[in-house]
């Protein structure tokens, strides 16, 4: 039990660090972006992460799989991610209102190019040990991965605080932390690699085999809704702060903690992802993977939907609060559990590839398409709008078509989906 009690502690504190790297810039990057004149330029920083995430997860994953051990691949990776992290909060710094594009968006895309795979690996690492030790990762995994979602609000709550929110300060934080966890990760439990007779198959030497789980059907239509869904993933966070801040300009609004402190506003959404983690194993067990991807993409029309109808001011505020309570139902109960479905469903021998192909499909493809449809429709109905009122309008219109596009996807699912929860015995990709 000793045993057991200290290895929840290192992935307890390996999660922390993880997602404190995203937390230090990720809800509060648009608003940086917007007030250095790069408010048209705020969805191509999210849209990159989907971008890279269509290949560098999968990339990588085959290297932990086949070559390097995966704790030691997650170490390489913060590594160089926090390293170039770092150098755009350097650039940014030294450049002062007079920062360049080009550079700012390479050397944050090194970055993510290379964190981005570290979410998928951190989970193999965790269910590897996990296994490893005897422990139900659908029991055990969820009360870990909470304190992930602590990290997160920690770095939010201090980036708002420190006044990082305008600055490029947020990038130097994140990348520090990223340093520390390229350390730490050394010291967790090692992963198998694949050992034995090499197959002369491409799809083996090319370490692809995660990618033949399109063959089973059910397989094949679960991720294909995991990158519908992950279209609505990061329009949140990219543009939620630039909406919140933008109150400032209305008289009536100027003052009020949202639009003073969107962060905070926004941290109580990781927050509520603190309490619906721990819901995940009772959920998954009581209802299933169908009816658990369905509350959660009903949660994310609520997410959109109580943006677009609220306001700063009091009631209207409320419904902001309300959105930000369903975000951890929307998030977790999709990206959670399907991470947690994606390790039930496949071999060991091709796990961390196929959790790369989990991110493919959502942070990968989905998040692509989403946040460059949404900074369309966010030029469209806000940046082109001058006036205060007209710009708080246009972003109504914006959330309350991202809402009808999230039940468009509820609806499908709930049509196309079937439950695999109920067949008897789970079948592994051969």
């Amino acid at each position: 039990m000793q045993n057991k009690s200290a290895l929840r502690f290192r992935l307890i504190l390996m999660n922390f660090l993880e997602f404190a790297v995203w937390g230090a810039y990720l809800t509060s990057m648009g608003t940086y972006l917007a007030t250095h004149g790069m408010a048209d330029k705020i969805g191509y920083f999210y849209a990159v992460q989907g971008i890279v995430s269509l290949f560098m997860p999968a990339l990588i994953g085959i290297v932990a799989d086949r070559w390097i051990q995966a704790q030691r691949v997650l170490s390489l990776a913060h590594l160089t991610a926090g390293g170039f992290m770092i150098l755009a909060g350097i650039y940014g710094m030294t450049a002062g209102d007079n920062v360049e594009y080009g550079r700012l968006f390479t050397l944050y895309t090194i970055s993510v190019a290379f964190f981005m795979p570290t979410i998928g690996l951190s989970n193999s690492v965790a269910f590897n040990a996990l296994t490893k030790a005897g422990m139900d990762t659908v029991k055990d995994f969820p009360p870990i991965r909470v304190f992930g979602t602590v990290g997160f609000i920690v770095c939010m709550l201090s980036t708002d605080f420190l006044g990082f929110q305008k600055t490029s300060q947020q990038f130097l934080l994140s990348g520090g932390i990223s340093i520390v966890l390229a350390i730490y990760a050394l010291t967790l439990p090692k992963c198998p690699v694949i050992k034995g007779e090499k197959s002369n198959k491409l799809v083996d030497i090319l370490g692809l085999r995660a990618f033949t789980l399109f063959r089973r059907k059910d397989m094949a239509i679960f991720f294909i809704f995991s990158m519908l869904l992950g279209v609505s993933l990061q329009v949140t966070n990219g543009f939620a702060n630039p909406f919140l801040t933008s109150f400032e300009n209305i008289p009536q609004y100027v003052n009020s903690f949202a639009a003073q402190h969107a962060n905070a506003l926004i941290s109580l959404s990781q927050i509520s992802e603190t309490l619906c983690i721990l819901l995940i194993p009772f959920c998954m067990k009581r209802f299933g993977i169908k009816n658990v991807m369905l509350i959660a993409m009903f949660a994310w029309v609520f997410r959109f939907g109580f943006f677009g109808l609220g306001n700063p001011g009091f009631p209207g505020v409320v419904l902001f609060i309300l959105s930000c309570i369903v975000y951890g139902v929307a998030f977790d109960f999709f990206n959670i559990s399907g991470a947690l479905y994606v390790d039930k469903k496949t071999d060991p021998a091709v796990r961390s590839s196929a959790q790369g192909l989990f991110m493919i499909m959502t942070n990968g493809i989905g998040a692509t398409i989403g946040t460059l449809a949404a900074q369309k429709i966010v030029d469209a109905y806000v940046n082109s709008q001058t006036e205060p009122m007209a710009i708080a309008s246009g972003w109504s219109n914006s959330w309350l078509i991202f809402a009808g596009y999230a039940l468009a996807v509820a609806v499908l699912f709930l049509i196309i989906f079937k439950d695999p929860d109920k067949e008897k015995k789970p079948q592994l990709a051969k």
